[in-house]
């Protein structure tokens, strides 16, 4: 069971997100796809009465991260019915789905992996769908039908920091926000400026080992 975290901690995983989003990401941006609809949320499905957006989610913090989701159209899949009504934790789940397969598929890109990323890019948005939106539902008591059940990748086919450090690290950081100690698991992206940075860095640590 996830612990809900205090605001705080919160308050800076999201803000690395948008931090990391601005820096790393964006600027590396390709259209791959067009943007399409995902599955209808609780709200609009058949187990209405969860928590909405509007309730929830205005002027809150976990805002920028449907901003950020939203800067990503071909791996963001809302509900069709997209309205302030939603189920809250759909919303967020499907925002750190697409944040979670849009940087897997410009690190993948970036590094020039030779392996294919097919299995890569949706385990990764599922991890983090599930992961950040248990986060979100503790911290608010939204609990969500639509997170039980749902199977996710074992922890050990996802990718970690030393092979993908900012979907590596978004996976490990947000685990368990309140078992993290506030300080980032990958720290030496705090002195990268964008992804040729970081892939120098991936290459001299092989280059060592």
């Amino acid at each position: 069971m996830i612990t809900a975290p205090d605001a705080l901690t919160v308050h800076q995983l999201l803000g690395r997100i948008v931090y990391f989003h601005a820096l790393f990401i964006g600027p590396e941006q390709r259209g791959d796809a067009p943007p399409q609809p995902g599955s209808l949320c609780c709200n609009h499905h058949t187990v209405p009465g969860q928590r909405s957006a509007a309730e929830v989610l205005t002027d809150s913090a976990w805002a920028a991260l449907l901003e950020v989701a939203a800067a990503l159209p071909a791996h963001h899949r809302p509900c069709p019915d997209l309205s302030e009504t939603c189920c809250a934790t759909c919303r967020v789940a499907a925002a750190a789905a697409a944040v979670a397969g849009g940087w897997a598929t410009t690190e993948h890109r970036a590094y020039r992996h030779h392996g294919p990323a097919a299995r890569l890019v949706p385990d990764c948005a599922a991890a983090a769908a599930q992961r950040i939106a248990r986060v979100f539902a503790a911290q608010h008591h939204a609990p969500c039908p639509a997170l039980d059940g749902v199977t996710v990748p074992a922890p050990q086919v996802l990718p970690g920091p030393d092979t993908f450090p900012l979907t590596g690290e978004l996976l490990a950081l947000w685990a368990d926000p309140a078992a993290t100690t506030r300080h980032p698991v990958a720290s030496w992206l705090n002195h990268c400026t964008g992804l040729a940075d970081v892939r120098r860095v991936l290459d001299s640590k092989r280059s060592t080992t």
